[in-house]
């Protein structure tokens, strides 16, 4: 206990030993940090007024010109991204439509996913990995017991 409060007279000595010196080292850090934020600050907004005074004119004489380049630009790449996107769910569609009728594995996966299931739910009820070897071999154990 002693020792704790050693420490933490020391502690504070040491901050009342420089208070004035600490304090100007802070505040001239604060200033020098404040001061070129602002100098910042103010030069990116210099730097946008005179961007929109020189580019509206601009704006204003191109404008029948720009905003259906725009607009025509816009109607291209969302009619590029729905036909791309109505051929893969097409594809995707189609897929699935050949190996429901094929029956190339959709029986194998829904066993799978049946047996995944069942695993899940007896690694809850045992509370260890089980696998459905596993859990014929315990029911035979408990058979035989």
């Amino acid at each position: 206990m002693t020792d704790q409060t050693r420490i933490h007279h020391d502690v504070v000595s040491r901050d009342t030993e420089h208070p004035k010196g600490m304090q100007m080292v802070k505040a001239a850090t604060a200033v020098t940090a404040g001061g070129s934020l602002l100098v910042l600050s103010g030069l990116t907004l210099a730097g946008t007024v005179i961007a929109l005074t020189i580019a509206t004119p601009l704006l204003v004489i191109f404008s029948p010109i720009l905003v259906p380049a725009v607009i025509t630009v816009v109607l291209i790449i969302t009619g590029f991204l729905a036909s791309g996107g109505f051929g893969i769910a097409a594809i995707t569609a189609f897929s699935w439509l050949y190996r429901h009728v094929t029956g190339s594995g959709s029986d194998q996966r829904i066993e799978s996913a049946r047996m995944k299931v069942g695993s899940r739910g007896l690694d809850t009820k045992y509370g260890q990995p089980n696998n459905v070897f596993h859990h014929e071999q315990q029911q035979k154990q408990k058979q035989t017991s």
